[in-house]
């Protein structure tokens, strides 16, 4: 039996590494991955950007409630979760007493570097993509820390070198 935890939530800003690193370490641990955001899609038989479109980011806000409280109910599940899941309390709560938050913490410059050129994210799709991410930044880092059991940052380490740290981490903590 290995000492891994039974659940991995990963949380972060967009462009942070959330899915990319996610799916990595399902794979390594023999586990079944879930991006949030891509549940959402599939239940919903469109993209986000189209659900902030027609019901706002209020509507979209309380589907990924509905997804995170189910998800997070599952066993042996590596979950990456929206930029925004931290948001509201209940999430939060969630994925704090159902298994281990990672986060995986990036300058808002790197993430800008990251997210720079992807149309697929409604909160970028202004003027001042960078401005919108050091805002973003400024208002949830504390939540991701708040409800975070480890913090990695995500900067110049590689995909694989980020999992094995995780993996070093999980192994160290229990």
């Amino acid at each position: 039996m290995n000492s891994f935890p039974e659940n991995i939530f990963l949380v972060g800003v967009m462009g942070a590494g959330k899915t990319t690193v996610g799916r990595l370490l399902a794979k390594k641990l023999g586990r079944r991955f879930v991006d949030s955001d891509h549940e959402i899609e599939a239940r919903c038989g469109v993209r986000i950007p189209t659900i902030f479109e027609m019901e706002g980011e209020e509507g979209f806000r309380k589907r990924e409630a509905q997804v995170i409280d189910e998800l997070t109910q599952e066993k042996n599940l590596v979950l990456a979760t929206g930029g925004g899941a931290v948001l509201l309390p209940e999430n939060r709560q969630h994925l704090h007493q159902r298994g281990v938050v990672v986060y995986l913490r990036a300058t808002p410059h790197e993430l800008w570097l990251r997210t720079r050129n992807d149309k697929g994210r409604p909160l970028l799709n202004n003027d001042d993509p960078r401005g919108t991410l050091e805002k973003l930044f400024a208002i949830r880092d504390p939540l991701y820390r708040e409800t975070a059991h480890h913090v990695i940052d995500t900067g110049k380490p590689s995909v694989n070198q980020l999992v094995n740290t995780l993996m070093m981490q999980f192994e160290l903590s229990t």
